[in-house]
């Protein structure tokens, strides 16, 4: 079964996501979701698969979610929806569905849970934090 990756080409996380799911050299589609764009069907789907609230899968950083009046507490999950299929930058990513699961990938290494096999070696993220050693064993949770 192919993995899909939910993938914003200016996240760093999101990058270092497709490039370790590539690395795996497992089958899999990267999508591109800010051109794509999300339908209120997805958005439910993906939050229950995952087991986040659209509270929590509200981007914060680099978005307009505040000055949206987005991050005000009394604003329903409904209208949060509505905001992220009107403008994708609003959701958080990446997320990650395979055979194993979704998850919301942020911090990268719950990509590791999801993945039958892992590059071999050590592999790290574009910011330096190492993720395997050089023997290919997980360091970081």
């Amino acid at each position: 079964m192919t993995i899909a990756v939910y993938h914003n080409p200016n996240c760093t996380t999101s990058c270092d996501v497709v490039r370790f799911v590539s690395e795996s050299n497992q089958p899999h589609v990267i999508i591109p979701y800010l051109e794509a764009g999300w339908t209120r069907a997805q958005l439910l789907g993906l939050f229950a698969a995952a087991d986040v609230t659209p509270r929590q899968a509200l981007r914060m950083t680099n978005s307009p979610a505040e000055s949206l009046g987005l991050t005000d507490p009394s604003i329903t999950d409904d209208a949060l929806i509505d905001a992220m299929i009107q403008d994708p930058i609003l959701v958080e990513r990446p997320f990650v569905c395979s055979p194993k699961g979704v998850r919301l990938c942020r911090p990268m290494q719950r990509v590791l849970d999801l993945l039958e096999s892992w590059p071999a070696g050590s592999w790290s993220t574009t910011k330096g934090t190492e993720i395997l050693n050089a023997m290919g064993q997980r360091l970081v949770d």
